[in-house]
């Protein structure tokens, strides 16, 4: 039972709004508070709003652009992925707050002002650019305050299943549905670089230069040392040639023939005595060129001889790496992580979730999912005490997103009784600590 008296901590929004823990709780969305400190210390939906056209022809607008971006990544967050929550979140203390402005003192967005929000002013073309755009420019943000010495790209095809009449769905063969197949770029800490819905039947790496291409921009005499991972779907000349014009480093799997078995002939015989109860693993590396290939580059090889099996496990990778043959194969397998992070989007945030019946809104669909990811893994590498580092989004959605909190509104002020069960009072307060130190420092008078 926490202390009956109860803590308060401030939160620098635009009124002055104060945390206080008590025993006794209602239920509420109340830690996306601390969700909307660490945007407010970026500035997050901000700089989106400034990139966006605002399309609406009246002068009775209710919300700002920002409000209403705030409310659709800030709902995706806390797990309402559909537009009709917005009849009951429109009124939920917390979200009000989040989106702040009017909604303070009246209500948030509706479910028809939302949905013109998202399938009619962002699914235009040039809102739709610009939000594609936004993932990046919210990273950029980020590493403005924590400048990396590198950055590792990770790209990967997923698959949403649709049910229904809905525009570019379609069936594929690979996953067995009826669905769309969108793209993903990673970085290293599992940011959403940029992200691309396509039609179900595409190729897996169908349009991956204007994905990649606008990721690379960005880094362009940014980083030194950039890196690029990816599986056998991007085996292809194209793509190795634009990573060494760019002078990215990259390692991609590449689909056995037999040429590149015979190279490794010796290796794939079995290895002479008892087998052991433990795997025996072969590493090699030698110059091939295929004949789509101008020139000649380095492959490594790894075959496993695992205990009960006839025949070996072997894997090519394609490389322009200096680096052992061992350390190549474990800085490629190192890319299974970005396998994890899709898992963690259809997971925590839904971003499968793409119900629309037009192929731009749920494009738009994707990109507001992919922002509500990001917000919620910058919380997670950023602002998280050591005590929850190896929280999972579906965690921190169940355990901090969902504190229940007594609202209690006064004349200058409203405090929100929070709840410490999942998120002691201390950790909390250590949440708060980690995002602050985060803010930009004070300019100088």
């Amino acid at each position: 039972m926490a202390d009956p008296r109860g803590e308060a901590l401030r939160l620098d929004f635009d009124r002055r709004l104060l945390l206080q823990f008590r025993g006794s709780l209602i239920t509420s969305d109340a830690g996306l508070l601390a969700y909307r400190e660490l945007e407010d210390t970026f500035g997050l939906t901000d700089t989106g709003a400034e990139r966006l056209a605002d399309a609406r022809t009246g002068k009775n607008g209710r919300h700002r652009l920002a409000g209403l971006l705030r409310q659709s990544v800030f709902g995706r967050l806390a797990g309402y992925e559909d537009v009709n929550d917005a009849d009951r979140l429109c009124r939920d203390p917390a979200m009000r707050w989040v989106v702040g402005d009017r909604a303070v003192i009246g209500t948030a967005a509706s479910a028809s002002q939302m949905g013109r929000f998202e399938t009619k002013w962002l699914s235009r073309a040039e809102n739709l650019s610009a939000l594609a755009d936004l993932l990046g420019q919210w990273i950029d943000k980020v590493h403005q305050r924590r400048p990396p010495r590198m950055i590792v790209l990770d790209m990967d095809s997923s698959e949403s299943p649709t049910y229904g009449e809905q525009e570019g769905s379609a069936y594929n063969g690979h996953f067995g549905c009826t669905c769309y197949h969108p793209l993903f770029v990673f970085n290293q800490f599992g940011d959403v670089e940029r992200c691309a819905l396509r039609p179900g039947n595409v190729h897996s790496a169908d349009g991956w230069l204007a994905v990649l291409e606008s990721v690379v921009a960005r880094y362009r005499r940014i980083v030194k040392r950039l890196y690029f991972r990816g599986d056998a779907a991007f085996a292809n000349p194209e793509m190795y040639e634009f990573l060494e014009t760019e002078g990215i480093g990259y390692t991609i799997r590449l689909p056995a023939n037999s040429v590149l078995q015979s190279r490794i002939g010796h290796l794939l015989k079995r290895p002479v005595g008892r087998p052991p109860n433990e795997v025996r693993r072969f590493y090699a590396s030698f110059s091939y060129q295929a004949q789509s290939w101008n020139k000649p580059r380095r492959v490594v090889a790894k075959v496993d001889w695992h205990p009960g099996e006839l025949y070996p496990r072997v894997g090519f990778i394609v490389t322009n790496l200096a680096r052992p043959a061992k350390h190549v194969v474990a800085f490629y397998n190192q890319r299974g992580t970005a396998e994890q992070w899709i898992k963690e989007g259809k997971n925590a945030i839904k971003w499968t979730r793409l119900s629309c019946r037009s192929f731009a809104a749920n494009a738009v669909r994707l990109q507001l999912h992919a922002l509500a990811y990001n917000l919620g893994n910058f919380m997670r590498t950023l602002a998280m005490p050591k005590a929850a580092e190896s929280w999972s989004l579906t965690s921190l959605r169940e355990k901090l997103i969902k504190i229940g909190a007594k609202v209690v509104s006064h004349g200058r002020y409203v405090t929100f009784q929070m709840a410490e069960v999942a998120v002691p009072k201390q950790m909390f307060r250590e949440i708060l600590s980690l995002i602050a130190r985060l803010r930009a420092p004070p300019a100088p008078t």
